[in-house]
């Protein structure tokens, strides 16, 4: 019989959407296949301890102390194991071995590049977009400029820092009511979930939501709000081939797509197909892949839109490269109608992590060697 592939699920962080994390992780540890895996789960808290063992995901949705040995992975590409030290016997050194690490992190720390970094440094295959890819699209601004430069269709924007507002907030009120107008959005650079955003219809507005934005992050990004539009969203797999799925539209119960609406009791609704014609569902699929392959992603990533109501003008919003496996998180949704189940998803990203890794392998390390 052949051994399983054992998969370190990592979730939580140190990060405003660490309790989104849970909640992706919940379903993702229910689905992965215990038949074919050996599943190590890997709960970090929010001080950025790791925690190891089936405790650790109701340790952190509790918030209580736990009694779970705390665990380090070396960046040592020698040996692909989990470290853990307890304190009281600092002689008894307990290892776990991994194959594959699946991050289920949104947010700094998670899906910024930081962790795929340390996994890099490990020679060990994860599922996801690398450190570069991660590190770009996490970052909105970096993000936008990309897009910029691949003559990609988005809406007009600002890039504010922190400093730049704390120093000069007339010049950067003048410049959004100049070059973007109301209603425009306001951003925290570095983060999802729809954390720290705010529309602004008028100065005073505007003035709360840069506030509120820079508890969050140094850098702002502020972009025009757009015309009546549809928010749809489209969900892609894949290394060096993606496809793409079938699309989604969300239909929030508020304003705006915020938190809350999301992930709080909410009348917001998911719509799948989304209504828009065919010629606009083409050019979105063909977009969202064109964004993939722009940012380098590898494994997965939700692409989001908006199109015009009237129009069907199409512009692309942001790139997510780990969606919410929730529940009623839209990128597990739109593969399910497209044909992939849950589980098979699940088995799908797996794949693809070794895929890649094992690409990696090809290449050299040494130029004299």
């Amino acid at each position: 019989m052949a051994r399983k592939i054992r998969i370190g699920v990592v979730f939580g962080g140190r990060s405003g959407e660490h309790e989104v994390s849970l909640t992706s992780a919940r379903s993702v540890l229910k689905y992965l296949d215990r038949e074919r895996y050996e599943v190590i789960p890997i709960g970090i808290d929010k001080a950025g301890r790791w925690l190891m063992g089936e405790g650790a995901l109701p340790a952190l949705e509790s918030r209580l102390d736990t009694d779970l040995l705390p665990v380090s992975l070396l960046p040592d590409p020698t040996s692909q194991k989990l470290v853990s030290i307890d304190e009281a016997k600092i002689s008894e050194v307990i290892q776990e071995e991994l194959d594959v690490i699946f991050p289920v992190l949104h947010g700094t720390y998670g899906e910024d590049g930081s962790i795929q970094g340390l996994f890099e440094l490990a020679n060990i295959a994860y599922v996801g977009a690398g450190v570069t890819a991660s590190a770009v699209a996490m970052d909105k601004a970096m993000t936008k400029a990309l897009l910029e430069a691949h003559g990609l269709p988005q809406l007009p924007y600002l890039v504010v820092l922190r400093w730049q507002w704390e120093t000069q907030p007339e010049e950067v009120l003048a410049r959004v009511k100049e070059e973007l107008g109301f209603p425009c959005f306001v951003k925290p650079a570095n983060l999802g979930s729809s954390v720290g955003i705010s529309k602004a219809h008028d100065r005073e507005s505007l003035e709360a939501a840069i506030n509120l934005a820079c508890q969050f992050d140094r850098k702002l990004v502020i972009e025009q709000g757009a015309p009546p539009s549809r928010e749809v969203e489209c969900a892609v797999l894949g290394n060096d081939h993606p496809k793409a799925s079938v699309l989604g539209e969300i239909v929030p119960d508020r304003e705006f797509y915020d938190y809350a609406a999301k992930y709080e009791d909410s009348d917001s609704q998911l719509i799948i197909p989304a209504r828009i014609s065919e010629k606009a569902t083409e050019e979105v699929r063909n977009l969202a892949l064109q964004v993939y392959k722009a940012v380098d992603c590898a494994g997965m990533a939700r692409v989001d839109f908006f199109v015009g109501i009237e129009d069907e003008k199409v512009y692309v919003n942001e790139i997510n490269t780990i969606p919410g496996f929730t529940p009623i998180s839209m990128f597990p949704k739109l593969w399910e109608v497209s044909g992939l189940s849950y589980p098979q998803l699940l088995d799908r990203l797996v794949e693809l992590a070794l895929e890649r890794h094992q690409d990696k392998q090809r290449n050299r390390t040494s130029y004299l060697d």
